[in-house]
């Protein structure tokens, strides 16, 4: 997330402010930095027990960050007025430029990642290798090629993501992104871990429940309404919004 904000910003300030541009530097930088997290905490522990590669992971998260408070400085930076960010009413709902841009960029990140994970060759072979690496090497899948595009598609749009906290917020920081990523795994836990779709719908109820939490209380609680509702979903239904085909009651 911190990466494709910086990426972004640097775009911007280089090339001038145009939103696809950002998508474009913000996917590429973090694509380049899931290529590093693969090989550096993955590969190397490709057969170990995953508990060791979260681990690798959790230690490469913090010097990246450590290294990015030392090239671009502990302090937040104003992001460039991107969007001409107006404000509409639609009845009793406003709604602003920026937002309507944020939306549009989730709904068709969406849109394609699903069709990439159910229609095409490298989607089909993600999801083998998810559900079985044996299998997938047996049947001819380059696992570990595959592990790691997987991995990059994933800080990719983690980039994007940031790009777009970035120009709703107007600042960026080199410590940005750590609670963000967990709401992202919660609402991944929500939808099952196998669905986007419902995966996008638990992040919908996240921010929908976040939102109704601070109208009665103060914006500092915002996380603990997050996460009390994450916990009371998966005492009621372990399995997230997504049903187990095939499972017994």
């Amino acid at each position: 997330i911190m990466i494709g904000a910086f990426a972004a910003y640097y775009a911007f300030e280089m090339a001038g402010n145009h939103i696809l541009l950002g998508i474009i530097f913000s996917f590429s930088a973090a694509w380049l930095v899931g290529v590093c997290v693969y090989k550096i905490c993955y590969e190397q522990f490709f057969n170990a027990p995953r508990n060791i590669s979260m681990l690798c992971t959790i230690g490469f998260s913090m010097v990246v960050k450590n290294l990015a408070q030392i090239v671009f400085g502990p302090n937040q930076k104003p992001m460039l007025n991107i969007v001409d960010n107006k404000i509409y009413k639609l009845g009793v709902v406003q709604i602003s430029t920026v937002q309507i841009v944020v939306v549009i960029t989730v709904v068709v990140s969406a849109t394609v990642l699903s069709f990439f994970f159910n229609k095409t060759r490298w989607g089909i072979r993600l999801r083998a290798v998810s559900q079985d690496k044996t299998a997938a090497y047996m049947v001819g899948v380059n696992v570990k090629r595959t592990a790691m595009v997987g991995n990059c598609v994933g800080c990719a749009l983690a980039g994007v993501s940031g790009m777009l906290l970035s120009i709703y917020y107007q600042t960026l920081q080199a410590t940005m992104g750590g609670s963000l990523g967990m709401k992202a795994f919660s609402s991944s836990v929500l939808g099952g871990l196998t669905d986007i779709r419902f995966s996008a719908l638990g992040g919908l109820c996240l921010g929908v429940i976040e939102t109704l939490g601070i109208t009665v209380s103060s914006a500092s609680f915002r996380d603990i309404f997050a996460f009390i509702f994450l916990i009371l979903m998966l005492l009621i239904r372990p399995e997230g919004f997504a049903s187990k085909k095939g499972a017994r009651p």
